[in-house]
Parts: C-alpha cells; sequence; structure tokens
C-alpha cells in the first residue's frame, strides 16, 4: 500500500492576503510598464492607462474625466497636463460649449492602450500556461467574488498615489 503525498496547507497571518494580492498586481504592472517602455512608451504610469480608458474613444471634458475616474477636477486636470506632455491625448475645442475643452486620445494614446491590451492578454496567457486553464479561471472567479463585482480600472484610479 501506497502513501499518497498530502500536500501541505501553509497557515498565513491575514495580513498577507492583501499584499500578496497588491504584490500579484503590481509585478503584473511593473511587468507590462517595462515592455511598453522598451516599446517606446517611457514614463506611463498605471493611472495613464486608466485615464486614457475614462476619455474614450469620443473625448470627454476634464470634470467628466474626474467624474468617470471618481477623482476631483483638479486630480483629472493634473493627469490629463502628463499625457498632453506623453502625447497621449490632445484638447480641443467643445463641438457645443465654446467655453469647454475636450480631450481626446491621440493616435499614441490609443496605440499605447492597444499594446497593453496586447501584454495583458499575453500575461493572461502566460498564467493560463502556469496554472491552467480551470484554476485561472477558478482564480479570477474568486477574485471578482471578493472584490464584489467585475474588474473596474475607475475604481482603482482613484488609488493613483499607489501605482506611482
Amino acid at each position: 500500500m501506497s502513501v499518497q503525498s498530502v500536500p501541505m496547507i501553509r497557515e498565513r497571518s491575514g495580513f498577507e492576503l492583501p499584499l500578496l494580492m497588491i504584490g500579484a498586481f503590481r509585478s503584473l504592472i511593473d511587468e507590462l510598464h517595462a515592455e511598453l517602455a522598451d516599446a517606446g512608451h517611457p514614463g506611463v504610469r498605471p493611472v495613464h492607462g486608466f485615464a486614457l480608458q475614462a476619455v474614450g474613444a469620443d473625448g470627454v471634458t476634464v470634470s467628466e474625466l474626474g467624474r468617470r475616474l471618481e477623482v476631483s477636477k483638479q486630480a483629472a486636470a493634473k493627469t490629463v497636463a502628463v499625457l498632453e506632455g506623453l502625447g497621449y491625448v490632445a484638447r480641443e475645442p467643445h463641438e457645443r460649449d465654446a467655453r469647454s475643452l475636450v480631450v481626446r486620445r491621440t493616435v499614441r494614446g490609443t496605440e499605447m492602450l492597444h499594446l497593453s491590451s496586447l501584454i495583458f492578454a499575453r500575461q493572461r496567457a502566460g498564467l493560463r500556461r502556469r496554472f491552467g486553464a480551470a484554476r485561472l479561471a477558478q482564480m479570477e472567479d474568486d477574485l471578482a467574488d471578493i472584490s464584489g463585482r467585475e474588474p473596474s480600472a475607475r475604481r482603482l484610479a482613484g488609488i493613483q498615489g499607489w501605482f506611482g
């Protein structure tokens, strides 16, 4: 009769779970940003990707961007200024309100988002190879259950200071 090996379950302290989750997030994001820098997009930060997503295909005012990101108008304006300096957005006159400007993605901004999407897909495929499809799907379901909803870049953007 053979004795099957039963994996030991390591008991962790409660504080370790959020640290492990943030560590995993940070690892993926750091890898993403290293690849983006190598591809000609140095200086981009996680909040920039969140903001470019929130700008959308049609553009937004700074006030609307702040609402979408759940940050102050001042924080949104600061982010737009950085994105404009990096060449990811441009401000244009509003079609219906001469007092307002619309923030729109540039070709460079759209290119960076597309490249990010490809890198994230490659990262996910690597995790699928590493853990298997079923385990990865279960991990994603568990994380969605913990967070109480589907992923939202908008909710993360409000804690932009954490992500440099």
